[in-house]
């Protein structure tokens, strides 16, 4: 059964029990190259990656559509639902190496990714690390790799901007206390000290937490003249609520996360000047990106959540197969070592909606940061950095 076809959750966890298909049957005509494919598609983070997940399932039934990987022989995503819980995390990374023998997956989520880590390591199966922005995944082993710029890309760049073009000079952070926040927080810190500035504030919160008032009360006292939150996705828009309801009208700044057109429909006024980084090119850069916005609008009524994030999904199956079709052109066999090794001898990719990507032998990827801002209740670009 290929990806395209397994859209339910029901049809998702019902295709992780699939019988695994033999390793040299890889090499018979005809039958599919296969990953694996570890994201949320319930709990609090599925909003999003369920959006991520079908940008991958259109990637593959793309990619089939045109062929196949090659010699029609097609390509094919097994989806398991991680719940972005570092626990069901190993459950299913488990499945991947145990029961289905794959030899790459494709995961996210900074908690879970670094759960995963010692399972891809020890089995010797790659990695493919599509969001997750803790500067730490470049650091999790041999066979952990991302695809997508850490934290230290964008918030650097970040701060510069906030500095150099807006004149900021005091700021306040506050984090969610998971690998997401702490990381984030940290890079962000450093940076802002490094450049001249001064943090006058760094609070912190329980990731379970819902009422984010004692926090908010002690950044206010610091008086910064800019806020930056390093949160879960699910959690900014109540954070910013409460600042604005106590009174903090400064800059708020957060990461790639944030930029979905859910923030601003949450909050409403309360979003107005917001500025977030994005790591991919939008509509107005690309033909290619403008035409899948359309397509999400016309299949769906509704531009994506997380539109940059769900562009590196719709190009990560691109990247796989073009990995596949070089091991298949050296004859070698469909192992994760193997994988690792071609994917790093061809370390460059042309993909379609990210543009050039070159995988670093110090596993991270480099990549323009793009500043965006709530203007009269739209994302707007206001920079482009590196």
């Amino acid at each position: 059964m290929t990806s395209q076809f397994r859209l339910s959750r029901r049809s998702l966890l019902a295709g992780a029990s699939a019988a695994a298909l033999p390793m040299g049957s890889l090499h018979a005509a005809g039958t599919p190259f296969r990953f694996g494919l570890t994201l949320p598609l319930s709990g609090p983070q599925a909003l999003y990656g369920s959006d991520q997940i079908l940008a991958a399932q259109w990637a593959v039934a793309d990619i089939n559509k045109a062929g196949g990987v090659v010699d029609g022989r097609p390509l094919d995503m097994l989806v398991l639902d991680t719940q972005a819980d570092p626990q069901i995390g190993i459950q299913m990374a488990n499945r991947v190496v145990n029961a289905e023998h794959l030899p790459v997956f494709v995961t996210a989520w900074s908690a879970v990714v670094k759960a995963q880590a010692p399972i891809a390591n020890d089995s010797k199966t790659v990695a493919l690390v599509v969001g997750a922005n803790s500067p730490n995944v470049a650091k999790l082993g041999d066979y952990v790799y991302t695809t997508y710029p850490l934290a230290d890309v964008d918030l650097t760049a970040l701060v510069e901007y906030l500095y150099q073009k807006m004149g900021k000079r005091r700021a306040a952070v506050l984090f969610v206390n998971d690998e997401t926040g702490v990381a984030g927080a940290q890079i962000y810190r450093d940076a802002f000290k490094k450049i001249g500035g001064t943090i006058v504030a760094s609070e912190t919160y329980d990731n379970k937490a819902t009422d984010f008032t004692g926090a908010i009360l002690k950044v206010r006292a610091s008086n910064p003249d800019t806020i930056h939150i390093q949160s879960q996705v699910s959690d900014t828009p109540q954070i910013v609520a409460q600042m604005r309801q106590l009174g903090l009208n400064q800059l708020v700044t957060s990461y790639a996360a944030i930029y979905n057109p859910e923030f601003i429909k949450a909050l409403g006024a309360a979003a107005e000047g917001v500025i977030v980084t994005s790591l991919a090119p939008d509509a107005k850069d690309s033909p290619k990106v403008a035409a899948y916005v359309a397509r999400w609008m016309k299949e769906k009524g509704r531009a994506p959540n997380g539109l940059p994030y769900t562009q590196y999904l719709y190009d990560t199956p691109y990247l796989v197969a073009d990995v596949f079709r070089a091991m298949n052109k050296a004859g070698m066999a469909m192992t994760g070592e193997n994988f690792r090794t071609a994917m790093m001898k061809v370390h460059s990719f042309e993909l379609p909606l990210t543009g050039r990507t070159n995988l670093l032998a110090t596993h991270e990827v480099k990549k323009p940061v793009y500043l965006m801002q709530v203007q009269k209740g739209a994302w707007v670009k206001i920079a482009t950095m590196g």
